[in-house]
């Protein structure tokens, strides 16, 4: 099957992206993140290995979160009678469309059915939030602390999970990193910020601006006592004066 125009930017390994391409697949992914998410996708790629495990017409091609969680449970089970294994932080990544998930799922599959390295893998220990692209942006495009929480805790992670204490720790790491981040950029550029440095950086500064001078200044007392002849260094003899000592007589 050829396409009309391979698609561009989709974050995939040049192998990975010619693996796919020659897979006779029903689409292309041209949206990596939003069309492997309810794992039809990854279901049809199996197919190609396994035709009697994974037989593409029991699988919903819905994007709910239960159409989901339904595929992704069939592909696993499938999975285990051929003794494979995906990465769950990469499958739960993926159903939450995480950044960087659902590249790192294929980059997983691709090795498990075709038994080949992918060389150069960046990302393998990605935290699937979107850092990578916040830090790309301009410092005043940046999310705010309420927007950093909304891109990084999705809707579907709390229908998946509603217990009220889980998410709000999960909302708690995702602002904790966020401030820790901002922090950084306060350090970096206190301009910005209109940071007034505080007695214990103004004493630093003083201390290091005295004893720089301090250095300058000898070396050039240095210069001028010394007289230079080719390279060798002769010094002046000062001679100095002491006053006569008076000897204590006892009367």
């Amino acid at each position: 099957m050829s396409y009309a125009q391979s698609p561009k930017k989709t974050g995939l390994p040049r192998e990975v992206v010619k693996w796919l391409q020659s897979l006779d697949l029903s689409f292309y992914p041209k949206n990596v993140r939003r069309e492997l998410s309810n794992g039809y996708l990854v279901a049809e790629i199996l197919s190609r290995y396994y035709p009697q495990d994974f037989q593409v017409h029991s699988y919903d091609k819905g994007t709910s979160l239960s159409a989901k969680q339904r595929n992704w449970s069939q592909i696993e089970r499938s999975l285990q009678k051929q003794n494979l294994h995906l990465m769950q932080e990469f499958i739960d990544g993926a159903i939450h469309c995480k950044p960087r998930a659902a590249e790192l799922l294929v980059q997983e599959v691709y090795t498990i059915l075709t038994k080949r390295r992918i060389r150069n893998v960046q990302g393998s220990e990605s935290d699937f939030t979107d850092q990578e692209y916040q830090e790309l942006l301009p410092e005043l495009a940046r999310s705010t602390a309420s927007k950093a929480i909304k891109n990084n805790l999705r809707i579907t992670e709390i229908m998946a999970e509603p217990d009220i204490s889980t998410n709000q720790k999960k909302a708690e790491v995702i602002l904790s990193r966020y401030l820790d981040h901002k922090a950084a950029e306060r350090v970096s550029n206190p301009e910005r910020f209109k940071v007034k440095p505080n007695l214990g950086r103004l004493a630093n500064k003083n201390l290091l601006t005295s004893s720089r001078n301090d250095d300058t200044t000898l070396s050039r007392e240095f210069c001028s006592s010394s007289t230079w002849s080719g390279a060798a260094v002769s010094f002046k003899e000062i001679k100095v004066h002491q006053p006569a000592r008076r000897s204590l007589v006892n009367y």
